[in-house]
C-alpha cells in the first residue's frame, strides 16, 4: 500500500437519529364513534455503533467519509400502530482504535477486539402516542409525545496498532532491514534518515507453523517525546506492544547511552510502557568481531536479554526469534499483559497534536440542507 494511504486519524461528524413522535389519534370506525385513543408510539432514532474489523490495518476508508447519519425513527400511527426504528449505523474500524471528542478532548471509548461493539451514539426515543395516557378520568386525551431529539458529536479516531513485538530506535537502525529479513512485510529500505514515514506490520513465521506480528514505526530522535521529529505521532503505535525490541547499531559510540536515551522517550511519553518487558538488539554486527561483542556486552545493563545481530548477513537471527517466542510466551509476560490491560487508564488528548489539513473543517449539514443536495442531484 502507498505510503500516503496510511491514515492513522480522520475526524469525523456522527448524528444519531431522532425518535419518531407519538400519535394523538382518536379511533373512529362504523357505529363506534367515540373509539378512544388509538395513537401508537414513534420508532426510536437509529444509533451509531463501532464495531472491530480485523480486516482493516489503517483508517483510510473513512478518510472521505465526513458525514455518519443514523436513520431517524417513524412517526406512530393509528391503530396503536408503532413507528418503525431508525437504521444503525456500523463503522467499522481497525482493532486498537481509540475515540475522541473533537471539540474538548474528552476520551469516549476504544476498540480492541476483532467484532467487538461499542455504542458510540444513541438515538432518540420515539414518543408514547396517546394510548398511553388514557386514564379513568382522562378517557380520551388528545396529546402525545414527540421523540426525542438526535445527537450529534465530531469525534477524532486514532489507530494503534496491535502487534506482539514493537521496534524501537533511531533512524538508520536498522527496523526496516530486519523486518524485511524476517518478515512477510517488505518496507522501503535506504542509506538516509527517516526513509519509514509511516508503520508497518509484519508477520514472523517460527516452528511448527507459529507465528507472532512485528511493528516497525518510524525511527525517533531525542526529544521525540516532546514534539521533535516524528516521534510524537507514532510512539503511540507501541501502546500496544506486548514486547519492546530496542535496536542499537553495533557501531555507536556508546550503546548503552543510546540504550538509555531511547528508554528515556518512551517512559516520557507513557510511563506505563516501562512495564512491558524490553530486548535489546545490537544490528549490524558483522561489523564486529567476536572479542569486540565480549567487550560492548560487558557494558550494557545486566538484567537487559541483548543480542548482537546482523540483518543483512542473517547472522544470530534464529536466535533473535527464540528470544521473542520465549519471552512473549513467559509466563511472567502473560501475566504483565493481563494486568496492564486491566490498569490502563485512558485520558483525554490533546487535540491540537492531531495536524489536521486545512479541508478536515467539518461542517454540520441539516436535514432541509440533505433534501436540497438530493434535489440538486
Amino acid at each position: 500500500m502507498a505510503e500516503s494511504n496510511f491514515i492513522d486519524y480522520v475526524k469525523i461528524c456522527c448524528r444519531s437519529g431522532k425518535g419518531g413522535r407519538g400519535s394523538a389519534h382518536m379511533h373512529h370506525a362504523k357505529y363506534n364513534y367515540n373509539g378512544g385513543p388509538d395513537g401508537g408510539d414513534g420508532g426510536r432514532g437509529g444509533h451509531i455503533y463501532l464495531r472491530g474489523n480485523h480486516n482493516y490495518w489503517t483508517l483510510l476508508h473513512l478518510r472521505y467519509e465526513r458525514h455518519i447519519f443514523a436513520g431517524h425513527g417513524g412517526d406512530g400511527g393509528d391503530c396503536r400502530s408503532h413507528g418503525a426504528d431508525g437504521e444503525d449505523r456500523y463503522i467499522d474500524v481497525p482493532v486498537g482504535t481509540v475515540v475522541y471528542d473533537a471539540e474538548t478532548g474528552e476520551y469516549i471509548c476504544d476498540v480492541n477486539e476483532d467484532g467487538q461493539l461499542v455504542m458510540l451514539l444513541k438515538g432518540g426515543r420515539g414518543g408514547l402516542g396517546n394510548w398511553n395516557f388514557r386514564t379513568a378520568t382522562n378517557q380520551a386525551p388528545r396529546y402525545a409525545q414527540p421523540g426525542e431529539p438526535m445527537v450529534e458529536r465530531t469525534v477524532i479516531m486514532e489507530l494503534k496498532l496491535l502487534a506482539d513485538v514493537g521496534l524501537v530506535g533511531f533512524p538508520n537502525a536498522g527496523k526496516s532491514t530486519l523486518v524485511n529479513a524476517i518478515s512477510t512485510a517488505k518496507p522501503k529500505i535506504a542509506g538516509y534518515p527517516f526513509t519509514t514515514l509511516e508503520p508497518s506490520l509484519g508477520i514472523v513465521p517460527y516452528r511448527d507453523g507459529q507465528s507472532f506480528v512485528i511493528a516497525d514505526i518510524p525511527g525517533i530522535i531525542e526529544g521525540a517525546s516532546e514534539g521533535k521529529g516524528l516521534g510524537l505521532r507514532f510512539l503511540r503505535h507501541i501502546e500496544r506492544n506486548s514486547l519492546l525490541l530496542f535496536m542499537v547499531p553495533g557501531d555507536t559510540e556508546d550503546i548503552r547511552h543510546e540504550y538509555e536515551v531511547l528508554l528515556n522517550e518512551v517512559a516520557t511519553y507513557n510511563p506505563q510502557l516501562l512495564d512491558k518487558q524490553r530486548i535489546l538488539a545490537i544490528t549490524k554486527c558483522d561489523l564486529l568481531d567476536d572479542e569486540l561483542q565480549e567487550m560492548l556486552a560487558a557494558d550494557l545493563p545486566s538484567d537487559l536479554p541483548h543480542v548482537f545481530i546482523s540483518a543483512v548477513a542473517m547472522k544470530n537471527i534464529t536466535e533473535l526469534k527464540d528470544m521473542l517466542w520465549a519471552a512473549l510466551n513467559s509466563e511472567s509476560n502473560k501475566i504483565a499483559a493481563t494486568l496492564n490491560r486491566e490498569s490502563i487508564i485512558q485520558t483525554g488528548k490533546d487535540i491540537s497534536t492531531f495536524d489536521f489539513p486545512d479541508d478536515d473543517d467539518i461542517e454540520y449539514i441539516d436535514d432541509a440542507d440533505i433534501e436540497d443536495l438530493e434535489e440538486d442531484c
